[in-house]
């Protein structure tokens, strides 16, 4: 039996190459359902049989917490700190050559895969399209991704100009649209674009077989975006009760963001200057972790379906999970909801329940298992110690003790 001892490129071809067993003492099958001593057949990347533990195994996940592989719908990894660690952004007036912001994102995504997140989703940079591709590809490390490409704003021109702009990123190969329909958290986060640009950019993702998800604090910018046909609504710090009724009826996902607030304003000195990262700024951020708190437990009453994302920039890379304790403990969410947001909701929402989010045959064999249980204790999601992404182990470390 090969254990988490073995060495671990060896281990990483046989699980593409030929059948497997995992067997399992507690799983956590990204449903809500829990299942003990059970074993997981894996051929070709993909679940074909759970069943109960009575195979030999070939890795043996025992005494651990065995779930479906994280998902984070909302990261920048093209976002890092410099040799002068201070922000920065792949492009003009970089002070990175752009091999070192390439070299960057690759390392962002590969800590972000070793914390356990085998789907992520970018929005967005031009760089991600060739990140996903080579990764895709095998050709470098990291989760399964998924990207804008580009993002819209109340810059990108009238609504015909905006349809178009929208059919170009299809076209280049984009999987989701992301809008800006209102101003950032630091610059009090009012509506931007109208009305007309927001139908448009909606309308048109939807035509063309898009989700479109939608940077929006206030409701007023949320609700245009709702009855233009939106697909998920990002933020959402100050949205009323009336929008979130108003999501739940229209079926309309909520990613609130706990980890980015947290991550700028622990390295605040880091983004301190840099546009619109001001003292006034960081001052909008530090009075919206509460609001986000408030509005999170509003959207579980309202019965929002509730995703996860961590709007991960600079800083925040690899420490993902962060998300799913912040929630509970700030937010007042069950871990069991916690996690779920980060498994099958999150897998719907991007329209991939069919293939990951959950541990089922016929699912991608994305798997994560954690030191404790974070059902009990939701600081476990700490403790990755095994990470497999379509069959392939990518770690396989023994449980700190």
């Amino acid at each position: 039996m090969l254990t988490r001892s073995f060495a671990l490129p060896l281990l990483a071809a046989a699980a593409i190459a030929q059948p497997i067993v995992i067997k399992t003492t507690t799983l956590f099958d990204g449903n809500g359902h829990v299942l003990r001593n059970r074993q997981i057949a894996i051929e070709n990347g993909r679940i074909t049989r759970i069943a109960a533990a009575k195979d030999k195994p070939a890795i043996d996940l025992s005494g651990l917490t065995v779930m479906p592989g994280w998902i984070d719908t909302h990261v920048h990894p093209t976002w890092f700190f410099n040799k002068n660690d201070r922000l920065e952004l792949d492009g003009p007036g970089a002070k990175s050559t752009p091999q070192q912001a390439a070299l960057h994102a690759e390392a962002n995504l590969y800590a972000t895969l070793m914390g356990g997140f085998t789907t992520v989703q970018s929005v967005g940079a031009p760089l991600d399209g060739d990140l996903r591709d080579l990764i895709a590809l095998d050709s470098i490390p990291g989760p399964r991704l998924l990207t804008s490409l580009e993002q819209i704003t109340e810059k990108s021109g009238d609504p015909e100009q905006i349809r178009a702009l929208v059919d170009k990123l299809k076209a280049d190969g984009a999987d989701v649209i992301k809008l800006f329909a209102t101003a950032s958290i630091r610059d009090g986060g009012k509506m931007t674009m109208t009305a007309d640009q927001i139908d448009a950019a909606c309308g048109e993702a939807r035509k063309v077989g898009l989700r479109a998800m939608v940077h929006a604090h206030a409701s007023e910018g949320a609700r245009a975006a709702i009855m233009a046909g939106c697909t998920t609504i990002e933020h959402g710090t100050f949205l009323d009760d009336a929008t979130l009724d108003l999501m739940a009826a229209r079926g309309v996902y909520f990613d609130p963001n706990f980890l980015v607030l947290h991550n700028y304003l622990d390295n605040k000195a880091k983004f301190l200057s840099i546009g619109n990262y001001t003292e006034p700024g960081f001052a909008y951020m530090e009075k919206a972790l509460p609001l986000v708190a408030d509005v999170l437990r509003r959207a579980r009453k309202a019965h929002v379906k509730v995703a996860l994302g961590t709007d991960a920039v600079a800083g925040a890379h690899g420490r993902n999970a962060e998300e799913f304790i912040y929630r509970v403990r700030d937010g007042g969410d069950s871990p069991m909801d916690a996690l779920l947001s980060g498994t099958s909701v999150a897998a719907e929402s991007l329209g991939m329940a069919d293939r990951i989010g959950s541990l089922a045959e016929g699912k991608e064999a994305d798997i994560v298992a954690v030191d404790g249980n974070p059902l009990d204790d939701i600081t476990a999601v700490r403790r990755v110690v095994f990470v497999m992404k379509h069959g392939r182990v990518y770690k396989d470390a023994p449980p700190a003790r």
